[in-house]
């Protein structure tokens, strides 16, 4: 039944007398987290984000936060953010930040920022205190490493820093279960032995990658890491093997070998050892070969990266463990 007009106005007059509050939306809180420095707590709803590390800036695109700032890691790509993260950014224009020598405080000072991120910035005390007296900052997890801790732990340290805990929560499981999905799809991963590496060489010795941020792409998937190539790392580095040219042989130990080649003339170079081209894998054409992008997105290792890697390193570590002959170097035997 529709009220009359004098009934309503009657109505409005005497909730107006009676002062009834219209219901209002709850303020955002200001956020508190802790880091590998302590805790910090971050204003509510930071509209001034610098990114001072080499890819916190894929973490704050992927959660829907553009950065006034980004820090260039390499590449030279437009406003330091590379293919897979540009429909993120769109028509955003951040000032690029260097990072030679860490963080370049005066710059990240101009910005007025009202939040630094910084979970991969290779910060110590000293830095993160200079950081800090600029704006809140927030630093590498607790625990964790001062470059390249885990991708999920910053991302989750990040979200909680932003205020959006669940939304970074849900972004670190999507990923996973892509991988999960992926590896289900391809059972001949596993167990497969299959080592990463730079490409070309490097003062005569071969980079390869034993664990961590640069192999869980890998074992993810369902390969594993020979560990014959331990004996090549420095004392105390679980990383990194450095394999003098001499000593290819050892890569024997693996079925599949993926050569972060970022051009053409990387794997010229690479074809022209003599050693190489001897290899088992080699001979089985057991390979397969990165461009820049790709070689970047695995470097990278963020919530924007790890999609573009299993979109186009998947179908070329399924042809490498079957054996493409297109990968051999020319004049290889049949």
């Amino acid at each position: 039944m529709r009220l009359p007009a004098f009934v309503l106005i009657a109505t409005a007059v005497v909730l107006a007398g009676c002062s009834v509050p219209a219901p209002q939306a709850a303020a955002p809180e200001a956020v508190t987290v802790t880091h590998a420095f302590g805790s910090t707590t971050v204003p509510p709803n930071p509209q001034r984000v610098v990114s001072a590390g080499y890819t916190e800036q894929d973490t704050l695109l992927a959660l829907g936060v553009t950065p006034v700032a980004v820090t260039d890691w390499y590449g030279d790509q437009p406003h330091a953010t590379w293919p897979w993260a540009r429909d993120e950014l769109g028509s955003a224009t951040p000032t690029v930040l260097t990072a030679a020598d860490g963080p370049d405080f005066e710059a990240i000072a101009a910005q007025r920022p009202d939040l630094i991120v910084a979970t991969n910035a290779g910060l110590d005390r000293a830095r993160y205190d200079r950081l800090a007296a600029i704006a809140p900052t927030v630093a590498q997890p607790a625990g964790g490493s001062a470059y390249f801790a885990p991708w999920d732990d910053q991302t989750l340290l990040i979200g909680r820093a932003l205020g959006r805990g669940p939304e970074a929560a849900a972004l670190v499981d999507g990923i996973k279960q892509r991988f999960a999905e992926a590896a289900a799809a391809h059972p001949e991963f596993r167990g497969v032995p299959a080592v990463f590496l730079q490409a070309p060489y490097y003062d005569g010795q071969a980079i390869a990658y034993q664990d961590g941020l640069s192999t869980d792409f890998l074992t993810d998937l369902g390969f594993t890491v020979p560990a014959d190539i331990d004996r090549f790392a420095p004392e105390g580095d679980t990383q990194q093997a450095y394999i003098p040219i001499e000593s290819l042989g050892v890569l024997n130990s693996a079925t599949v070998l993926l050569w972060a080649t970022e051009d053409a003339e990387a794997r010229t170079a690479l074809e022209a050892q003599p050693l190489y081209r001897s290899l088992t894998p080699v001979q089985g054409g057991n390979l397969a070969f990165t461009d820049g992008v790709l070689a970047g997105a695995i470097y990278f290792t963020s919530p924007l990266s790890l999609p573009y890697v299993l979109d186009t390193l998947v179908p070329l570590l399924d042809e490498a463990v079957a054996g493409n002959p297109e990968t051999r170097p020319v004049g290889s035997p049949a």
